[in-house]
C-alpha cells in the first residue's frame, strides 16, 4: 500500500513535471511565433538637391555673436512645408541659379557628397514613404556632419555636431499614420579637421503582420491626404463685375501648424485670367461689392468687432475709407446710381442683472439674440450719414429697388401660436420720407429680391409660404418646407404665381437677369447641385451645363450674360469657371489646388442605386480605392446622411468620402428619402417620420449593395453619419446588427431631449414633426429614440462631440454613453474641448478625422494601434 502511494506519488511527480515542461515549451514557442518583430529597410536611393555652396555672412564672426554651422541649420532658406520634390523637376536657389533634383544610390547602404570648396554648402536628400497601415517605427540617421531631419514639412530632429565617424547613429521615433510621408533631410557641411561627407538612413519598424510593410520610393504620388483636405488656398466666393471683364476671387488659406488663418482678394481680368490685382495684409477681408459701372468697387475689412469700408476706384488704383473703424458693421449694398451704400450695424441688447438671465422665449437662449441689427445710409460724396430703421425688430436689407427710391426690408416676428413659431414681415422703405409700407406677412419666408423693372418681386419660401399655392401633393400630405419654391410677386395686383411648383430640383439661390428675360436658378437637382435658366415668357427651365457635378459660388454680371462660378465634382477639387450665357460655352478661370492635386491619384466613383419596398430609387454612389482590385476583399464604410438635405457630390468637406477610400476603404454613399432635390413627394416623407423609413430603406440598400459587390467583406462594413445623421447612425444600431462599427458625431439619442434642449431643435421640429409633440406623439419622441433602446445595442460604437455644441446639446452622446457603459457595450466618447456642431479649429479638425479613421481601422481592418495610440488605454 505504501509502494503503491510513493509509486502514484511518482506518477504525479511525473505528470506534473511533464505539463510543467510543455507549458514552458508551449509558452516560448509562443513567444517565438509572435510576429512583433523589429524590421529593417535600408534607405538605399534618395532624389538629392544640391551641394549648393553657401557662403558665411558679413560680420559672420562678431565676438559674442558667432554665425555659425547651427545657425547655417536654423535657418529655412526654403520654405519646407511647400517642397514637393519631384524626379528631375528643377529647383531656383536663391541666387537664381537652377538645380534638379537627382536620383541617386547608395553604395555600401551609404549616400557620399562630392564637394571640394573651401566654403560651407547645404544639400538636401528626400524620399518618400509609403505606409498602408499605421506603423510606429524609427528612422536611423548616421553621418559626420550636422543635418536637421523633416517629416513631412514638420522638423522632428536635429543634429548640430561634428563627430569624426558616421558609425553613431541618431535614432527618432515616427508614428506613421496611412499614406504617403516626405522624409527630407537638410545636410550642412564645413570644412574641418573632417571633410569627409557622407549619410545613411534606414526605417526601423514592429509590425504584428508581415504585410503590408512600409514602402521607401522616389514617387511623389500620392493618395489623399489631410493636408490635402485642408491646406493649400480654398475659394471661398466669386465676383463678376458688371460688365463682365473683371472678376474678384476671393481666398482663405489656413496657415499651419497654427489654428490661424489669411484670407485675401485678388483681381482678374476674366479675358485673359490675367491677375489684375491684390488686395492683402493680415486683416480679415470681405468678399468685393462692386458699383454698378464697374470703376468702383467695395469691401471691408475687419479688426475684432470693428469694421472699415473701403471704396476701391479700378482706374487709379487707390482705396479709399469710406466708413472707419465701426463697431459691429454689417454687410452693405451699392445704390443703383452710384450716390449712396446702404450698410447695417448691430446693436447690443439689454441684459438681466447679474449672474441671472431670464429666458423671454425660446430664442433668448442664444447668444446674441436680444442685439438688434438696423439698417444706415451713406453717402459717398461727403460721407454723411443717415439712420433708416429703428425699433425692437431687427431690419434686414433685401435690396434696393431699381430707381433706388425705396428698399426692400424684412423683420421677424415670434409667433408661437402655429407652426414654425415665426412670421416674416416684409416692407417697402421710401426713402425721402422714410416711411415704411407693410407688403406681405407669413409664415417659410426664405428671401426676396426687386424684378429689372421693378414691378414685381422674386419670393423665395417653402411650399406653404402662400398657403396651397405652392404645393405640389395629395391633400393630406404635409410638404417639407425645407423644399425651397420661387414665386413671382406682383406689385401692382398683389397676385403670387408659383413657378417652380412642378419643377422637382430644390432652389438655393435666384439671381434675376438684367439683360435677359429670365432669372437663373442655382438648385440642389438630387445629388447634384445644378445651374438652370427660367424663361420667363415660356415659363420653362433649362438646364446649363457647367461642367461640374455641384456648383457652388455663383455670380452673374449686371450688363451683360457672363457668370463665374465655383465648382467641384465626386473626384474633382474646386475650381473657378467663366460660362458665357449666350453660347453655353464654359472655361477655365483658376485652378487653385493644381499644384497640391497634381501628384494625387483618385479611385473611381460610381453611380449605385438601389430601389425601395415601394419601388422608388434611392440615388447613391461608390468611391473606389485609388488602387482598386476587384481580386481582394475591402472593408466598406457607409455614409449618409437621412435629413432634409441631400448628400452632393462635391468633393472634399467635413465627411471626406475620397480621404476613406485612400485608406483602402469602399465607401458607399445614399440618399434616402426625405431629402429635397427630388421632388416634393420624395421630400415630403421626412416629415412626422424620424428616421423610421430612412433606417429600413439604409438597411435594405446596404444588403442589396454587399450582395451586388462581392469584393466588399460583408463582416468588416461600418457607417457614420452626423447631426440628423448622428441620430440615424444610434437609431439603426438599435434595429440591425450589419454593421461592424459605427460612428455618430453630433447624434440625437432622445429626441425630446434635443428637442427641449437644442437652440433649434423645436425650431427644427416645426418642420420634421408638423404638430407632433413629446405629449402627443410618445411613439415618435420615445420609441424612436436610441437612448431607450440602448440595450438592443450590439454594435461598437463612437460618440463624437463638439463640447459647446448649440445645436445637439452634448447631453445626447452622454446620455447614450452612460447607458452603453452600464450595459456592458463597446462605447467610446470623445468630446473636442471648445467646438461647436462642426470642427472647424484646424488642428481639432485633423485629430477628429483620425479619429474616425482610426476608429474603422479598428473594428474594420483589425488594426488597433492608431486607435491606441491617440488614445491609450488607462
Amino acid at each position: 500500500m505504501r509502494y503503491t502511494m510513493k509509486r502514484n506519488g511518482f506518477r504525479i511527480w511525473a505528470i506534473t513535471l511533464v505539463m510543467t515542461l510543455l507549458i514552458i515549451t508551449f509558452s516560448s514557442a509562443f513567444q517565438q511565433s509572435d510576429p512583433i518583430a523589429s524590421k529593417e529597410i535600408s534607405i538605399s536611393y534618395w532624389l538629392k538637391l544640391g551641394p549648393f555652396s553657401t557662403p558665411l555672412p558679413a560680420f559672420h564672426d562678431s565676438k559674442n555673436n558667432e554665425f555659425d554651422h547651427e545657425d547655417f541649420l536654423r535657418f529655412n532658406e526654403v520654405d519646407i512645408l511647400k517642397m514637393k520634390p519631384r524626379v528631375d523637376s528643377t529647383f531656383t536657389w536663391h541666387d537664381g541659379s537652377t538645380a534638379v533634383w537627382q536620383t541617386i544610390q547608395a553604395k555600401d547602404q551609404e549616400i557620399k557628397f562630392e564637394y571640394d570648396s573651401e566654403d560651407p554648402a547645404t544639400a538636401y536628400m528626400t524620399a518618400y514613404i509609403d505606409i498602408e497601415k499605421f506603423t510606429k517605427g524609427q528612422i536611423h540617421i548616421a553621418s559626420p556632419q550636422p543635418f536637421r531631419v523633416y517629416l513631412d514639412g514638420r522638423r522632428i530632429r536635429t543634429k548640430a555636431e561634428y563627430n569624426t565617424t558616421a558609425a553613431d547613429k541618431i535614432k527618432i521615433d515616427v508614428n506613421l499614420e496611412t499614406g504617403v510621408h516626405l522624409l527630407l533631410i537638410k545636410s550642412v557641411y564645413q570644412k574641418n579637421e573632417n571633410s569627409y561627407w557622407g549619410l545613411r538612413a534606414s526605417l526601423n519598424y514592429t509590425d504584428r503582420v508581415e504585410n503590408p510593410r512600409p514602402k521607401i520610393t522616389l514617387s511623389s504620388k500620392q493618395r489623399m491626404s489631410i493636408p490635402h483636405l485642408l491646406d493649400g488656398p480654398k475659394v471661398t466666393d466669386v465676383s463678376i463685375s458688371p460688365d463682365g471683364s473683371l472678376t474678384a476671387v476671393s481666398f482663405r488659406e489656413i496657415q499651419p501648424p497654427r489654428d490661424a488663418s489669411e484670407s485675401w482678394i485678388e483681381l482678374y481680368r476674366t479675358e485673359s485670367r490675367e491677375l489684375f490685382q491684390t488686395y492683402r495684409g493680415g486683416t480679415r477681408i470681405s468678399s468685393i461689392n462692386w458699383a454698378s459701372t464697374g470703376n468702383k468697387f467695395s469691401y471691408t475689412t475687419l479688426e475684432n468687432t470693428r469694421g472699415t469700408i473701403w471704396i476701391a476706384d479700378i482706374e487709379t488704383g487707390q482705396s479709399k475709407p469710406l466708413l472707419k473703424n465701426i463697431q459691429n458693421l454689417g454687410p452693405h449694398t451699392w445704390s443703383p446710381d452710384e450716390t449712396y451704400l446702404i450698410y447695417a450695424i448691430s446693436e447690443q441688447g439689454a441684459e438681466d442683472r447679474p449672474g441671472v438671465k431670464r429666458v423671454i422665449n425660446m430664442s433668448d437662449r442664444q447668444p446674441g439674440w436680444r442685439d438688434r441689427s438696423f439698417l444706415y445710409k451713406v453717402n459717398l460724396a461727403s460721407g454723411a450719414r443717415q439712420r433708416l430703421t429703428a425699433g425692437q425688430l431687427t431690419t434686414a436689407l433685401n435690396g434696393i429697388s431699381p430707381n433706388g427710391q425705396k428698399l426692400l426690408f424684412t423683420r421677424t416676428v415670434e409667433d408661437y401660436t402655429e407652426r414654425p413659431y415665426s412670421k416674416t414681415e416684409i416692407f417697402v422703405l421710401d426713402l425721402k420720407t422714410l416711411q415704411p409700407s407693410l407688403l406681405w406677412e407669413g409664415p417659410w419666408f426664405n428671401g426676396a429680391q426687386w424684378s429689372p423693372e421693378g414691378n414685381r418681386l422674386l419670393i423665395l419660401g417653402g411650399p406653404s409660404v402662400f398657403g396651397s399655392l405652392g404645393i405640389n401633393l395629395p391633400n393630406d400630405t404635409v410638404p417639407n418646407e425645407y423644399d425651397t419654391q420661387a414665386y413671382l410677386f406682383d406689385l401692382a395686383t398683389n397676385s403670387i404665381e408659383p413657378i417652380s411648383k412642378n419643377f422637382d430640383p430644390a432652389i438655393n439661390l435666384a439671381v434675376w437677369s438684367q439683360t435677359e428675360n429670365c432669372i437663373y436658378f442655382v438648385t440642389n437637382d438630387r445629388s447634384f447641385r445644378h445651374l438652370y435658366r427660367y424663361n420667363l415668357l415660356t415659363k420653362e427651365f433649362e438646364y446649363i451645363e457647367c461642367g461640374v457635378e455641384v456648383l457652388g459660388a455663383f455670380s452673374l454680371a449686371r450688363k451683360n450674360p457672363i457668370a463665374v462660378y465655383t465648382g467641384s465634382s465626386a473626384a474633382v477639387p474646386p475650381k473657378s469657371f467663366v460660362i458665357d450665357l449666350r453660347t453655353r460655352e464654359s472655361r477655365l478661370l483658376l485652378d487653385p489646388g493644381k499644384s497640391d492635386f497634381s501628384s494625387v491619384s483618385f479611385g473611381d466613383v460610381k453611380r449605385w442605386t438601389c430601389k425601395n419596398k415601394n419601388g422608388v430609387e434611392i440615388e447613391g454612389r461608390v468611391y473606389y480605392p485609388p488602387d482598386f482590385s476587384p481580386g481582394k476583399k475591402y472593408p466598406c464604410i457607409v455614409y449618409y446622411y437621412g435629413g432634409t438635405s441631400p448628400v452632393t457630390r462635391d468633393f472634399g468637406g467635413r465627411y471626406p468620402k475620397n480621404l476613406w477610400a485612400a485608406q483602402g476603404y469602399i465607401v458607399y454613399v445614399l440618399q434616402p428619402s426625405g431629402a429635397t432635390g427630388f421632388g416634393q413627394e420624395f421630400s415630403a416623407a421626412h416629415v412626422n417620420d424620424w428616421g423610421l423609413t430612412v433606417a429600413d430603406e439604409i438597411v435594405h440598400c446596404v444588403t442589396q449593395f454587399l450582395s451586388a459587390h462581392s469584393f466588399i467583406d460583408s463582416n468588416h462594413v461600418g457607417c457614420i453619419g452626423a447631426s440628423y445623421g448622428g441620430f440615424m447612425t444610434m437609431l439603426l444600431q438599435t434595429r440591425t446588427n450589419i454593421f461592424a462599427a459605427a460612428v455618430a458625431h453630433a447624434g440625437i439619442s432622445s429626441i425630446s431631449s434635443y428637442w427641449g434642449e437644442g437652440f433649434w431643435g423645436y425650431a427644427y421640429s416645426a418642420y420634421a414633426t408638423a404638430n407632433s409633440f413629446p405629449w402627443n406623439r410618445k411613439d415618435i419622441y420615445v420609441n424612436q429614440s436610441a437612448l431607450f433602446n440602448a440595450d438592443k445595442i450590439s454594435t461598437p460604437l463612437l460618440l463624437l462631440h463638439g463640447s459647446v455644441d448649440t445645436n445637439v446639446p452634448p447631453g445626447e452622446s452622454t446620455q447614450l454613453f452612460t447607458a452603453l457603459k452600464l450595459l456592458g457595450r463597446e462605447v467610446e466618447y470623445i468630446q473636442i474641448y471648445d467646438q461647436n456642431h462642426h470642427i472647424l479649429t484646424y488642428n481639432k479638425r485633423i485629430l477628429w478625422t483620425k479619429t474616425i479613421m482610426a476608429w474603422f481601422d479598428r473594428w474594420l481592418k483589425r488594426e488597433s494601434d492608431w486607435w491606441y495610440y491617440l488614445y491609450p488605454s488607462k
